[in-house]
């Protein structure tokens, strides 16, 4: 074991390890100290250990880069350490195994048989107690990853859905207890399914504790935020930010009359943001971030990581001390919950985006780029700019992954890169017009039913709201007593999630589209909700369609039926492990090819955007290295290569070398 005095630097004076390990020794002998307090086993500290000697170097750079220049820094430095070396104490052998395994695996996420799917507790099962109950149709359609939205105890009325958290200690009592989460976490452990929860770490709700010790006028609090006595600082501020809800309210601080100074407010006027330049934030959100993975979750979400850090003159977005900071977060997590993966929540730029992925700071990532454009796509029947945008932007380092979603609980904003759309001949600011018409059903010959979300009269920016079903056309079909829009729609629904179940990465389904749930409109009659256009597309799971069986319940089952097949198709397939993905030309701007391979196993997949009758030559496949025969994995049909391959109208197909 390390020992404080008798640690020996063995770094050269002057080199980079030199300082970190000065420091180690000076704060060794506090970590003994706790050791000895809490009488903890040999091989819990020596594991520990073994850690830190790996990680501190990297820990130490990354804080020293935050917080060197502060008086107090080895203040801090101490008690971030110790902060961590508590929460593995905390961790509990059961998570410690976990943690074991996956050190030993670290690339166990990359597997086919991940797939996930993310819900509301109370919209889905009311409680954390009933959720538990529905483990078995977790199962049943094949998820191994459950990704629950926020859930810990949130201030009274608009909570953003549940992201103002007042505790990050205590679940919603709605919802249930802690003990129910770490027995939920519990069982679908030992059913295989991985636990995914949302760490809020931009801002708190201004009831949370921190923030009430700040209304009281505790200063050492006040430091936790962003705070001004008049409008000199916000306004230079304001000169280079941008407006997330211009449609809630204008700015990014907030008059707080008792308090009587401008709060920094990126999102709603009750969600405080956080100042991460006071190392003491720093430390007190890793013991959260602790806290909530020990009570047995597997990954954590980031939540709007690109505003974490503040600089005067900048946008405040995407800012060199936010990858830091993560990065921080990460090599403290390494020491505390070596199993714990981090999941980016970055709806930026698609350069920007990838820049929060790596081993090292965020292991996942949503892939907003992919979704936007698979919409795009679909509106348009000409992939040549999500073939762009996929030739060079879903490219990932070793040792991470997508999550490839269609719809989330979020809006769908055209995160794509206007100079991609330049140089396939598109004009950025036209063709995201067009797309919000086209998905809000205002453009002529649309099938979508959107509605608009946070629409900026000034700048025409605006996102969309709504289910898969409604943008894919079900609703409009429906209510049309369409017949042949209904099956396009269908086609539609399970051509997108074919993308999604095999490009690369963990597919993401959010839980009810697998039943065609269309837009909800009622959720204007509730007031907590009416100004917020994303509830129409989280409407309560509706568990009596598992026994219906009327007309309309056959297009639900048969989308459930689909998506079930395509989940058990996908996991049995080792080509679509990893993240390996090439392009296959096609000749027709419909359709978009791409080959899977992974360990000498391979899979292309076609699919057609159009819903017209489309063929891809036979050459293209054998260049491929599919050979003369090939097996359509969907259908089960044999195809040659002799002739032209002919696909349906959204039609797609995962063909197989027999």
């Amino acid at each position: 074991m390390l020992r404080g005095p008798d640690f020996q630097v063995t770094a050269p004076v002057g080199s980079p390890g030199y300082d970190a390990q000065i420091s180690l020794r000076r704060l060794l002998p506090k970590l003994q100290q706790l050791w000895e307090t809490e009488q903890v086993d040999a091989d819990v500290i020596e594991s520990f250990e073994e850690r830190l000697t790996r990680q501190w170097p990297r820990l130490f750079r990354l804080l020293r880069k935050l917080y060197g220049d502060r008086y107090d820094f080895f203040y801090h430095l101490e008690q971030i350490l110790m902060t961590s070396a508590r929460g593995w104490l905390l961790r509990g052998d059961e998570l410690r195994n976990v943690d074991t395994h996956r050190v030993n695996d670290p690339n166990w996420f990359q597997s086919q048989t991940m797939v996930g799917g993310a819900l509301y507790v109370d919209l889905f099962s009311e409680n954390l107690g009933k959720l538990r109950d529905h483990i078995g149709y977790f199962k049943s359609l094949g998820l191994t990853y459950l990704h629950l939205m926020p859930l810990f105890a949130v201030r009274p009325g608009d909570s953003d859905g549940g992201y103002a958290i007042s505790n990050y200690r205590s679940v919603d009592p709605r919802l249930g207890t802690l003990d129910d989460l770490r027995n939920l976490a519990h069982d679908l452990r030992e059913a295989g399914i991985v636990l995914v929860l949302d760490f809020v770490f931009n801002h708190t709700a201004d009831d949370h504790y921190w923030a009430r010790q700040a209304l009281a006028g505790d200063p050492e609090y006040q430091d936790y935020y962003y705070m001004f006595p008049d409008r000199q600082m916000p306004d230079a501020y304001e000169r280079t930010l941008r407006e997330i809800f211009p449609s809630v309210r204008r700015g990014n601080f907030t008059w707080h009359e008792s308090l009587e100074r401008w709060i920094w407010t990126t999102f709603n006027n009750f969600q405080w943001d956080l100042n991460y330049s006071n190392p003491a934030v720093f430390q007190a959100m890793l013991a959260e971030l602790l806290f909530i993975a020990n009570t047995g979750v597997d990954i954590l979400r980031f939540d709007a990581v690109a505003f974490i850090w503040k600089r005067l003159g900048t946008s405040c977005e995407n800012l060199p001390e936010a990858h830091q900071l993560i990065q921080a977060f990460n090599a403290a997590a390494q020491l505390a919950a070596p199993g714990l993966l981090f999941k980016s929540e970055a709806i930026v730029h698609p350069d920007e985006v990838v820049q929060y992925v790596s081993p090292e700071e965020c292991q996942l990532s949503y892939n907003p780029t992919l979704m936007a454009l698979c919409w795009e796509t679909l509106a348009t029947r000409d992939n040549k700019l999500l073939v762009r945008s996929l030739a060079y932007r879903h490219r990932l380092p070793e040792g991470t992954a997508w999550i490839n979603y269609l719809r989330c609980h979020d809006d769908i904003g055209w995160t794509f890169d206007d100079a991609d759309a330049a140089a396939v001949g598109i004009n950025a600011y036209d063709h995201r017009h067009f797309l919000n018409q086209f998905y809000t059903g205002q453009f002529p010959g649309s099938f979508a039913r959107g509605v608009p979300f946070q629409h900026n009269l000034e700048t025409g920016d605006m996102r969309i709201s709504g289910t898969m079903a409604s943008l894919a056309g079900l609703e409009k079909a429906i209510d049309e007593d369409d017949e042949l829009g209904k099956e396009l729609s269908i086609r539609r629904i399970l051509l997108m999630n074919s993308l999604t179940l095999s490009i690369g990465g963990i597919p993401l389904l959010y839980l009810g589209e697998e039943w065609g749930t269309i837009n909800d409109y009622d959720f204007v009659k509730d007031p907590a909700k009416a100004g917020d256009s994303r509830w129409v597309h989280r409407p309560k799971m509706q568990w009596e369609w598992l026994e219906e069986t009327h007309e309309d319940s056959a297009i639900r089952r048969r989308i459930f039926a689909s998506l079930q097949k395509l989940i058990a198709l996908r996991k049995s397939q080792p080509a679509l492990a990893g993240m390996k993905m090439d392009l296959v030309a096609t000749d027709s701007p419909s359709v978009l090819g791409y080959l899977r391979q992974s360990d000498g196993n391979r899979l292309i997949v076609l699919a057609n955007f159009s819903e017209a009758d489309q063929e891809v030559s036979s050459n293209r496949l054998r260049t491929a290295g599919l050979g003369r025969f090939f097996e359509d994995l969907v259908t089960g049909d044999t195809v040659g290569t002799s002739h032209p391959v002919q696909l349906a109208p959204y039609q797609f197909m995962w063909l197989k070398r027999i």
